[in-house]
């Protein structure tokens, strides 16, 4: 059995959410894997966007006695790509990076992950010109460009073609081959999970409780389905 080290993981402790009457987390912990992408999965509607979203500090966690990943640095990939519409796409991800670096190094970097998503060629696009595929390869751009320590994702390959999905998925891979990020990835698709993820995070049962914590290595879609 592989040994853990406590550097190695972020764990995520008191977890409590609670809508009207309907209990979503109870006393719920988590461990992320540092440098790996851990990929969270179930059926709908079992919590995964909610997790994310209190462990990132969108929302908040119904006991204070709890810390957020905010301090890790977070880029995010959500559903959404929530470009800015009268902004290029050179613009909208040169945004993010405005303070942090300079010009020169901007447009190095713009170019160096618009061409790892391939949609170089569309820099000087407005967001309104492009299809809702290219566009989220845009938000992933966005997302790399930002120096965090931590990528959270959720479900942002659902408005993707397939092939296309396939090519900017390994193209991710890649990229953090060589940066070292911590993934959260969140998604409903099974097939995504095994192409993309190191560990996979079975969600499921009210409130939420881990299913099953899977290293992705000899997993198949039908052991998966079945867990889930």
């Amino acid at each position: 059995m592989e040994k853990i080290n406590k550097e190695d993981i972020i764990s995520i402790k008191n977890i409590n959410k609670k809508f009207n009457d309907k209990i979503v987390f109870k006393d719920f912990q988590i461990d992320f894997y540092k440098n790996q992408i851990n990929c969270i999965i179930g059926k709908s509607g079992c919590g995964k966007s909610t997790l994310l979203n209190i462990i990132s500090g969108i929302i908040p966690n119904d006991k204070k006695n709890f810390q957020t990943i905010e301090n890790y640095g977070v880029s995010y990939i959500f559903q959404e790509d929530r470009l800015i519409d009268w902004l290029t796409v050179e613009e909208n991800i040169s945004l993010v990076v405005k303070r942090i670096y300079d010009k020169k190094k901007i447009k190095k970097l713009c170019d160096k992950y618009l061409d790892l998503v391939g949609i170089k060629e569309y820099k000087n696009y407005y967001p309104q010109m492009l299809s809702g595929g290219l566009r989220q390869r845009v938000n992933i751009a966005r997302s790399f460009i930002y120096p965090s320590k931590i990528i959270i994702m959720d479900e942002p390959f659902k408005s993707i073609d397939v092939i296309n999905k396939e090519i900017i998925m390994n193209n991710f891979k890649k990229i953090l081959e060589k940066e070292k990020r911590t993934v959260l990835f969140v998604t409903h698709d099974i097939d995504e999970a095994i192409l993309l993820s190191d560990k996979i995070y079975v969600l499921g049962n009210s409130p939420v409780e881990i299913k099953s914590v899977i290293e992705n290595k000899n997993i198949t879609k039908d052991k998966l389905y079945k867990i889930i």
